[in-house]
């Protein structure tokens, strides 16, 4: 299965299209931390992360794990023992907060975008998330709940994602 960002705009799954929202700054093939573009190319996708004090566990082949408000994703590109990594927030480590007071990440999907051997500056912290605007992200892919929901029960653990 194959998530497709079609275009800035448009994320098929098989035959479903949803409306969705990227990077500000449009997509790029040289993605840099904090440029507010969504990065160029074909990833594995990470495990479902939700709010479970405000969604019920998803219907979804994806490992689901819990978001607490001790979970952070560090977005320090010097600290690269944790650098695009879930860590326990710790005021030691920069990071991107999970448990927000929004919804924007009551359910997000982290995109294995600089993750194995994360090379510092080069970008961090890229979701798939919630939106109810379709504002421009700071480099994510935001799509409404519900488009969420039917991609959960479409895509698994082998499912990639492309973007162009």
């Amino acid at each position: 299965m194959i998530i497709y960002l079609k275009n800035k705009h448009t994320l098929e799954v098989d035959d479903f299209k949803f409306r969705c929202s990227i990077g500000k700054n449009g997509k790029s093939k040289k993605k840099k931390e904090g440029d507010k573009k969504t990065p160029i190319g074909y990833f594995k996708i990470e495990n479902l992360y939700y709010r479970s004090d405000r969604i019920k566990k998803p219907s979804t082949k994806l490992k689901c794990i819990r978001i607490k408000k001790h979970m952070g994703w560090c977005d320090d590109p010097f600290d690269l023992e944790n650098y695009n990594k879930l860590i326990e927030i710790n005021k030691k480590i920069k990071y991107e907060k999970l448990f927000r007071k929004d919804y924007k990440y009551d359910l997000l999907i982290p995109i294995k975008y600089n993750f194995l051997k994360p090379v510092k500056f080069k970008g961090s912290c890229i979701f798939i998330h919630l939106t109810d605007n379709y504002k421009p992200t700071l480099g994510c892919i935001a799509i409404k709940k519900k488009d969420f929901l039917i991609m959960l029960k479409l895509i698994n653990e082998k499912t990639k994602i492309r973007i162009t």
